[in-house]
């Protein structure tokens, strides 16, 4: 089977995402230094442009196929989940024991569960012979995540920046509420465009 390009360049992705979280996971907030994170966010951003792009191909060139439908949305996930699951990392606690992204246990939870929900009701709904692509409120999510994992990244990065000044030292902490946010009303949204087909179902 031939894969077309907008599923080589998901695949790309998938690979740009095993090597950031690889990365990642190596970093100590005691003594890594800089220049790793910047690999890291580098690649984020990049794997996260890719995701743009296969779309936009897919769609330009008709070459929607069930194959990118799976794999597009399993490899986004990968990529946000894992970054935010490795935000959680004992490594990113600093001395006074504050994590330095400024990301909780419950956003991550949420974030994730998410993710979970929305897969099984994509598989559910399509089960039933009808389409449940990405809505708009699921593309501002992604978008407004793969803004705040970059952010996360180099604001603990360089912590000399102006990002650390205290005039603008709220930037990160609202992009982190922002995601969680958007999150919560795109799992809402995706539970309403499902309610037909979870009530027809339930009454089988």
């Amino acid at each position: 089977m031939k894969i077309n390009l907008p599923n080589q360049i998901t695949i790309v992705r998938l690979f740009l995402s095993i090597v950031f979280m690889v990365l990642l996971s190596r970093y100590k907030v005691t003594d890594s230094p800089s220049r790793l994170l910047d690999w890291c966010g580098g690649l984020f951003i990049f794997a996260a442009l890719t995701d743009w792009l296969d779309g936009y191909l897919a769609r330009r060139n008709n070459q929607v196929t069930a194959l990118g439908r799976v794999l597009d949305p399993f490899v986004d996930k990968i990529l946000i989940c894992g970054a935010f699951i490795l935000f959680l990392r004992p490594e990113f606690i600093d001395a006074e024991g504050h994590n330095v992204t400024g990301v909780a246990a419950w956003m991550v939870i949420l974030i994730v569960g998410r993710e979970l929900l929305v897969s099984g009701l994509r598989g559910f709904v399509e089960s039933q012979g009808q389409s449940f692509g990405a809505s708009l409120s699921g593309k501002t999510k992604m978008w407004i995540q793969s803004t705040a994992v970059p952010l996360a990244i180099f604001y603990i990065a360089h912590p000399q920046t102006l990002l650390r000044n205290p005039s603008v030292s709220w930037i990160l902490p609202v992009v982190i509420w922002i995601t969680v946010a958007v999150t919560l009303v795109s799992m809402v949204s995706y539970l309403i465009r499902a309610k037909h087909f979870l009530f027809e179902a339930s009454n089988q």
